[in-house]
């Protein structure tokens, strides 16, 4: 069966001409939207959608790209996302189902301190009609993501997480809804891998299931003994996924895959053979919108819109900010101490390099005196950017946000050879041609080491030059390393990388690094200077679909 995400039976995703990523005609007019919805019979239905929200409750800077150019503007804040799930409400009441689509409640300072349990009370006060978790929400442990989940008070589901001890599904796999006469399903996944991109000690007790377990017996069980009309799967699974998803023949039936995790601005859905996808970015910066209007069960007519949540434009909604602004308060004194400055802009968002974690992986070579200092290609973080004074303070709450897993520092070797291929291993992570190989984040960031690679070229052969020490690699040389522990993972393990000689894990941790580095350094510029090159992509990468009719802005 092709669904099967472990055993890799797949075809690849055709990444040639615009024709396959064509628009999914939606009207654009509003005269046009305006004579559907007066005929007799038609109804508006409205899904609004955040995803991958990563723990940040708050407005901050946001990173976009405008003329070619990075920017950076206020945006996000959940009491500003309720003002506009009121808003919508109010535009189409009975008419309006609202998502999200997992990796809440990890990613911020308030999120680690508090365990995830600041947002009981928040997602509470909010209109979500259903959540779903993603593949961060293990990051307490199994026993606390249950808890906290639980607390929101309000549906959760999953058709594929298992409790190990009694072998039962988790939550419920699907949510039916009727809304204006209209019968909806909504199937929700998280990521079948969950226990090899997250520390395997988080997901202890869980068992993750590939969608080819029940994903048929599901579609029809909704379409053909329920009723119902417009079928929805909610994935967290990322973007190459859930294209590759919808041109496989088993999901027929479904409409719409509402899909989430690699943090993608898709602004006009993307049609495929049997369903339309969509992803609606991340941290809270944006609510997807989609609107169907509906005759008979069938849709007739469709718009989509990517709302930025512009505080300046959608003002605090005053309950849910005083719940966000309670549940913080004990930790906000902490979470603003001021640790050092920066006069660059430190961001992520670049697939290949990105200043943060230049700065990051600098700290750790800076600390323990190693020839490579590695850190995971990890896609959240908010920006953080100078002001009119020329600097901007990097505070503790900005460490958890770019280092939301605060583990011990780990060393060892490695010879040349066991660093080429491992290199070659994380490049088709990304950028592998069969989406099913592709593996959740970015390039792995380095610091130490220049390499440049194509990343359209084949499995094991993407790899073109790499540097340590300013010299050519080579494939005798122990070198030494560092990195982060992996709890879970057997003791040769060195961030991903097997076979690491002589691995120690030190008395201090990756916050520890940090904080001693710009306590030192004080002020600090982290730029991209060139130590990752994709030599067959337009710089910068920004998606990890360079070669699709999809622009990430």
């Amino acid at each position: 069966m092709i669904l099967n995400f472990k055993k890799l039976v797949y075809s690849a995703i055709p990444v040639i001409g615009m024709s396959l990523f064509a628009s999914c005609q939606t009207s654009t007019s509003q005269d046009q939207s305006q004579a559907v919805a007066a005929e007799d019979g038609v109804e508006t239905i409205t899904i609004l959608q955040t995803a991958d929200i990563h723990g940040q409750l708050l407005p901050h800077n946001e990173f976009f790209i405008e003329d070619g150019k990075f920017s950076f503007k206020e945006r996000g804040g959940v009491a500003h996302i309720q003002t506009i799930f009121k808003q919508v409400k109010t535009e189409n009441p009975g008419g309006t189902v609202i998502v999200d689509g997992g990796d809440l409640i990890q990613g911020s300072a308030a999120a680690a301190l508090s365990e995830g349990e600041v947002f009981g009370p928040v997602i509470n006060a909010m209109d979500y009609d259903f959540l779903i978790p993603g593949n961060w929400e293990v990051i307490f442990g199994s026993q606390k993501m249950r808890s906290v989940l639980a607390s929101y008070n309000k549906p959760v589901i999953c058709a594929n997480i298992y409790d190990e001890a009694s072998t039962q599904m988790l939550y419920k796999p699907y949510l039916i809804k009727e809304v204006k006469g209209v019968k909806l399903g909504f199937i929700s996944y998280n990521d079948p891998e969950v226990p090899v991109r997250q520390n395997p000690s988080f997901s202890k007790g869980l068992i993750f299931k590939g969608l080819e377990e029940n994903l048929e017996p599901l579609i029809k069980e909704l379409k053909e003994e329920k009723g119902v009309d417009i079928l929805f799967l909610v994935t967290h699974l990322g973007i190459s996924k859930q294209i590759y998803l919808a041109d496989q023949p088993e999901i027929e039936g479904v409409d719409f895959i509402l899909g989430n995790d690699t943090h993608e601005r898709v602004r006009k859905p993307i049609q495929r053979k049997y369903a339309q996808v969509v992803e609606p970015g991340a941290f809270a910066s944006f609510v997807g919108r989609l609107d169907l209007d509906v005759k008979d069960g069938k849709i007739v007519d469709q718009r989509y819109e990517l709302i930025d949540v512009d505080p300046a434009k959608y003002p605090a909604d005053p309950i849910v900010q005083k719940v966000v602004d309670e549940q913080m308060a004990p930790y906000k004194e902490r979470m603003d101490k001021v640790l050092g400055h920066t006069t660059t802009p430190l961001y992520r968002y670049l697939v290949v390099e990105n200043p943060m974690d230049n700065m990051i992986t600098d700290a750790v070579r800076w600390k323990t005196g190693v020839d490579v200092a590695i850190s995971n290609g990890f896609r959240f973080s908010t920006p953080i950017v100078p002001d009119a004074s020329g600097k901007a303070a990097i505070t503790y709450s900005d460490i958890w946000n770019m280092l939301p897993v605060n583990e011990n520092v780990k060393t060892g070797k490695a010879t040349g050879k066991q660093i080429q291929e491992w290199m070659e291993k994380e490049l088709h992570n990304v950028f592998a041609e069969k989406p099913l190989e592709r593996f959740g984040g970015w390039v792995i960031r380095f610091s130490g080491m220049e390499m440049t690679f194509n990343a359209n070229a084949p499995k094991g052969q993407r790899v073109q030059s790499i540097k340590i020490g300013g010299q050519p690699l080579d494939p005798s040389r122990v070198y030494t390393m560092a990195a982060c522990l992996r709890r879970g993972e057997p003791e040769h393990m060195l961030c991903r990388m097997p076979n690491a000689q002589d691995p120690q894990v030190l008395d201090y941790t990756i916050h520890d690094v940090m904080e001693e580095y710009l306590k030192v350094h004080g002020t600090i510029s982290p730029k991209t200077d060139g130590r990752a090159v994709a030599l067959d992509l337009p710089a910068p990468v920004l998606s990890q679909l360079p070669n699709v009719d999809y622009v990430f802005r």
